[in-house]
């Protein structure tokens, strides 16, 4: 905070050396991190196209067979199942990956 008695160009100077160190403590984004939020985005994504894919499934079942709730129902169940499955498989190959790279048993 600046003095009243500092000029504006010492009160720049030390606010330009505080800017500095605080950039200096900052810690780059490693690849492994930005790899695991895309991860976790595609799991994500695995997860809801599932569930909304098996409602669309469902709903088109229903349209067309006239048997209102139960395609939905199954549809979602399915969906669910299916993308639970895929997001299980996903996450342990990336698992393995990991346990690869690092070289240790998990």
């Amino acid at each position: 905070m600046p003095q009243p008695d500092d000029d504006s160009q010492e009160a720049l100077k030390r606010l330009d050396e505080r800017l500095k160190a605080f950039k200096g403590e900052a810690k780059p984004v490693s690849g492994d991190a930005e790899r695991g939020v895309g991860e976790g985005y595609r799991l994500l994504g695995e997860v809801i196209g599932g569930i909304l894919g098996g409602l669309g499934l469902g709903w088109v079942f229903d349209h067309f067979a006239h048997t209102t709730p139960f395609g939905l129902v199954i549809g979602l169940l399915l969906g669910t199942a299916a993308s639970a499955y895929a997001a299980m498989k996903s996450a342990a190959a990336g698992a393995r990956r990991a346990v690869k790279k690092d070289g240790t048993e998990a």
